[in-house]
């Protein structure tokens, strides 16, 4: 299956709280997306591996995204080296996605700026035809691939984005597919220790901060992100 977005988070939650509502409106405009999780987020505070599965599910079918896999790379501990990079390669050349949206390149967990660069680095390697890959149980080699575009969302830390997108319409889809994670954000009655993103501030946050962003530009919902290089536009004109 080919793939126009390929989006990665290193935590199941990453890519919807990240570029949610991008995702949804891309979906809705007929894109076909892909949701890649690095880690199954069992160091999770809140819930377990296993809930975060189901919710994970629950989240991409609310979305719209045609498939969901998970790498299961050690959550906390899972590295930028050779071994992750090839993993990664694999996938997508699976895929063959024209754009990458992965991780915030600075942030306050420790993973989602190693998620950052290991993808980020992976998807330049994957143009690389003398790397040889064989996706897990095929027989065949395949094809270097290197997307044209990757991109990296914002999470915690309010970095300045280098270009927004106008999500007005889809904050909703987005606050859905956040709510399909029950275990990890607000909930009154839950008995579990609290956490920096199950208060109650932090879910308002994630509304308010698109509508920031959407303030800025004139409308009324964005999301922003950031570039490793510069983007390219062929006329003034195609600035909106």
């Amino acid at each position: 299956m080919k793939l126009d977005i390929l989006a990665f988070g290193s935590h199941p939650d990453d890519v919807e709280l990240g570029c949610g509502a991008t995702i949804a409106k891309e979906i809705a405009s007929g894109k076909k997306v892909g949701i890649v999780d690095l880690t199954r987020g069992e160091l999770g505070t809140r819930g377990t591996a296993e809930i975060r599965d189901k919710e994970a599910a629950a989240s991409a079918r609310i979305l719209g995204a045609v498939v969901r896999e998970n790498m299961e790379f050690a959550d906390g501990f899972f590295v930028n080296d050779k071994d992750h990079q090839l993993e990664i390669i694999k996938m997508i050349r699976k895929y063959r996605p024209e754009i990458v949206l992965c991780n915030a390149v600075d942030d306050r967990h420790i993973d989602h700026g190693k998620g950052s660069k290991l993808v980020s680095d992976a998807c330049f390697l994957s143009g690389l035809r003398k790397i040889d890959t064989k996706f897990d149980g095929d027989d065949e080699w395949q094809d270097a691939w290197r997307p044209k575009h990757v991109y990296h969302y914002i999470q915690w830390k309010n970095l300045k984005p280098d270009f927004v997108v106008d999500v007005s319409g889809f904050i909703d889809t987005k606050i859905a597919a956040i709510e399909a994670y029950a275990s990890q954000f607000f909930d009154p009655e839950s008995d579990e220790p609290q956490t920096p993103i199950s208060s109650s501030n932090f879910f308002d946050s994630v509304n308010y901060r698109a509508r920031d962003l959407g303030r800025l530009i004139g409308v009324e919902h964005a999301e922003g992100f950031t570039v490793e290089r510069y983007l390219a536009v062929n006329s003034l004109s195609d600035l909106v």
